[in-house]
C-alpha cells in the first residue's frame, strides 16, 4: 500500500515538475518520506539515504522556485557552459566511486555500484532542477533508464513501472523546457 501511494504522488510530482509549477514541491516532500521507508525495507540503502536528501533540497528547491516566480512572474529555465558541464560531470563520477565503494565495504546493501550511480547521479539532477537547468532533464532519464531496471532486479515492480512513467516525463521535460528556452532566448 505504501508503494502505490508512493506511485501517485511520484506521477503527479514529476508532472507539475515537468509544468514548471511550484506547487510540486509537497507531492515530492510526501513521495520521498514514504520511499525512504521503502527503499530501506529492500536495502537499497543509498536510496533510502537519497531520500533524505531529496528532502532537504526539495525544501531548497521550493523556496529558490518561490523567489524566482515572485521577482520573474514565471520560473525561468536556464542552462550550464561546457565548463560547468565537464566539473558536474567529474565530480559525479568521483561521488559514485567514493559512495559505492563506501557502501560496499561498509553495509550488506544490494547491488551497491548500481544503486550508488542512481543515487549520486539523482543528486547531481536534483540540484540543477532546483536550479531550473535543463540538463537536469538529461541526467533524469539516465537515472529513470538505470532505474528501471534496478527495481525490476529487487522486485519493486509498482516503483519500477512509476520510473517508466518518469522517463517519459523526463523526456517532456527536457523538450518542454527546451521549448521554453528557446522562447526565453528569443525575447
Amino acid at each position: 500500500m505504501l508503494e502505490i501511494v508512493a506511485f501517485v504522488l511520484g506521477v503527479i510530482n514529476v508532472a507539475l515538475v515537468v509544468r514548471r509549477s511550484i506547487w510540486n514541491y509537497p507531492f515530492a516532500l510526501a513521495m520521498v518520506a514514504l520511499y525512504a521507508r521503502i527503499f530501506y525495507d529492500a536495502k537499497l540503502y543509498s536510496d533510502a539515504l537519497l531520500q533524505f536528501f531529496f528532502f532537504a533540497v526539495n525544501l531548497y528547491g521550493w523556496w529558490a522556485w518561490s523567489r524566482v516566480a515572485a521577482s520573474e512572474g514565471t520560473i525561468v529555465v536556464e542552462r550550464l557552459g561546457v565548463r560547468s558541464r565537464v566539473a558536474w560531470a567529474a565530480g559525479t563520477a568521483i561521488a559514485i566511486v567514493i559512495w559505492a565503494s563506501l557502501v560496499q565495504r561498509y553495509t550488506d546493501a544490494a547491488l551497491p555500484w548500481w544503486d550508488a550511480t542512481a543515487a549520486i547521479v539523482s543528486v547531481a539532477a536534483q540540484i540543477m532542477q532546483s536550479r531550473r537547468l535543463i540538463e537536469s532533464w538529461m541526467l533524469w532519464i539516465g537515472v529513470d533508464m538505470l532505474s528501471i531496471g534496478l527495481y525490476a532486479v529487487k522486485g519493486l515492480w509498482l516503483t519500477m513501472v512509476l520510473y517508466l512513467v518518469f522517463l517519459v516525463l523526463a523526456v517532456w521535460g527536457l523538450i518542454d523546457w527546451r521549448r521554453v528556452q528557446r522562447h526565453q532566448d528569443a525575447a
